[in-house]
């Protein structure tokens, strides 16, 4: 109910009662009060179920798999992640790839794979990235370790392969590998995950750069963007050249930025200065 406390066309002072509502149950401030409480502390089961009850439920609505596991979520609250991006030289790659398939026809070896060796030579030549981060947060130093290659499957799901003792594998026992743990994981291999870099890439969707999220107990995640034309130069001159863009993200826990910088660099060394190992010839006995 309500009461007017003036007549139509009086004049009133600022702040002066002009009359009042009487509603039924708790007053304004209670009301207030209340939404505070609940707002302040994590809402019940109860109170969950009686707020779905008021969302009506589309005929449309299906459930479906998140696109990472709950194990990877709960592994992502702990890193601090950071990125960079440098862009690399092509030409290398391109003319190995080019020696490759004349020499070896379909067997030769793919950009990917000359990529993921270039990553290995930089891993072994920059301690931090041979790191793992454990999950009692201890953090672990190899001088053998694996390395990492995100694969996408299907229904939106995405797994690693690993190349295990990827630093002690010689280069034609290194494609080969790739190659055979790649293919093993698109058909449903699950690994454990023990590499401190996970190599990830888009460049067949033409993507040149992205920032990937690092999972533990990885330390890194490089991703391999697609080739393209920029404008390049050394400060004397400018030149249009074929480049990829590596973007490394990595855990600041572990890997402070001018670390994580001076690696990418070597990266860059080694794939611009790529060519196919030479196989060491067998000792006679």
């Amino acid at each position: 109910m309500w009461q007017w406390k003036t007549e139509v066309g009086d004049t009133v002072e600022i702040g002066q009662e002009i009359g009042t509502i009487l509603a039924g149950g708790d007053s304004l401030a209670d009301q207030f009060e209340t939404a505070a409480e609940v707002s302040a502390r994590k809402p019940s089961s109860d109170e969950v179920r009686d707020m779905r009850k008021h969302i009506p439920p589309s005929k449309e609505d299906r459930t479906a798999e998140p696109a990472l596991s709950p194990t990877i979520i709960r592994r992502l609250g702990r890193v601090v992640p950071a990125n960079l991006q440098i862009d690399v030289r092509w030409d290398a790659i391109r003319k190995a790839r080019a020696a490759a398939k004349k020499k070896e026809g379909k067997n030769a070896a793919s950009p990917s794979v000359m990529i993921a060796w270039a990553v290995v030579k930089a891993m072994e030549k920059h301690a931090p990235f041979r790191r793992v981060i454990l999950d009692d947060d201890r953090i672990v130093e190899n001088d053998e370790f694996d390395l990492g290659v995100a694969v996408a499957l299907e229904n939106n799901r995405l797994a690693t392969a690993v190349v295990t003792h990827a630093n002690k594998r010689a280069w034609p026992d290194f494609v080969q590998r790739y190659n055979q743990t790649v293919e093993e994981t698109r058909s449903g291999r699950v690994d454990a995950v023990n590499a401190p870099i996970v190599i990830s890439s888009l460049g067949a969707f033409g993507v040149r750069a992205a920032a990937p999220i690092v999972v533990p107990p990885s330390v890194g995640t490089l991703f391999v963007g697609s080739a393209h034309y920029e404008t390049i130069g050394d400060g004397k001159k400018s030149e249009a050249a074929e480049v990829i863009t590596l973007s490394l993200t990595f855990d600041h826990r572990v890997v402070n930025g001018a670390v994580a910088a001076n690696f990418v660099h070597e990266v860059k060394e080694q794939v611009e200065n790529f060519a196919i190992p030479l196989e060491r010839p067998r000792e006679r006995k």
